[in-house]
């Protein structure tokens, strides 16, 4: 049975590279808010977030980490992501999800019909795949 609301979706690109950086439905899989998405660890497609260690403080988003994006390519964005680490517990949408700026000049946002054109999840196993504060 087709549900009457039809899921949307979207894919976060990054331009020098080309790599798909998230693809997902827009909700609790990658959440607008404020000009920002804010993006679930399974959405993640190509490349990788890992920590700068410059910290932030959202006066009443919490604290939060600053991210580099490594493309495919092992191209270095700095910068171009953040994650809040303790975040304000009315905002669960927001808690240990990468989150990158909706207008950043090295992203774009398109709204896609369905998942079919994205590429897989990272084949690489979830065990194997390094994590957003290995430095390396």
């Amino acid at each position: 049975m087709n549900s009457p609301v039809s899921k949307r979706f979207v894919q976060i690109r990054h331009q020098p590279s080309g790599a798909i950086i998230a693809a997902g439905p827009l909700g609790w899989g990658i959440m607008p808010f404020e000009g920002n998405y804010y993006i679930r660890r399974r959405y993640l497609r190509e490349g990788d977030f890992r920590a700068d260690y410059i910290p932030g403080v959202c006066f009443y988003k919490g604290l939060y980490i600053g991210l580099n994006y490594i493309a495919p390519d092992r191209t270095a964005s700095r910068h171009l992501g953040w994650m809040y680490w303790l975040s304000n517990p009315l905002f669960p949408f927001i808690m240990f999800r990468v989150a990158v700026p909706a207008n950043h000049p090295l992203l774009s946002v398109e709204a896609v019909d369905s998942l079919a054109g994205c590429p897989p999840l990272t084949a690489i196993p979830r065990a194997n795949r390094p994590d957003l504060g290995s430095g390396t």
